[in-house]
């Protein structure tokens, strides 16, 4: 297996040629800057696009609860996951 630091500073001497002059006063991002940059907005653009997608599926409207609804049904709590009003215990 090769070397990493080896391919790291190769790839480095690759980049240091696209700068034509290196100020040392002054500090920029330069093209590999750029490029994360522009990697990162894409990404971010494809969540959104996916959750918009994502949410267009979903369904918010919810149905009106009567209070004739849960006592007509004799199990309209068990229905609700037990979130329905409990009848007293007789007894």
């Amino acid at each position: 297996m090769p070397d990493m630091s080896a391919s790291v500073s190769l790839a480095v001497t690759q980049f240091a040629t696209l700068a034509k002059e290196v100020d040392e006063d002054k500090v920029t991002p330069g093209v590999l800057g750029f490029i994360v940059f522009a990697v990162m907005a894409l990404a971010v653009w494809g969540l959104m696009k996916s959750m918009n997608r994502h949410m267009g599926k979903v369904d918010f409207e919810e149905t009106p609860e009567d209070a004739t609804d849960g006592a007509a049904s004799g199990k309209g709590a068990a229905d609700k996951g037990g979130a329905g009003k409990a009848s007293p215990a007789k007894g």
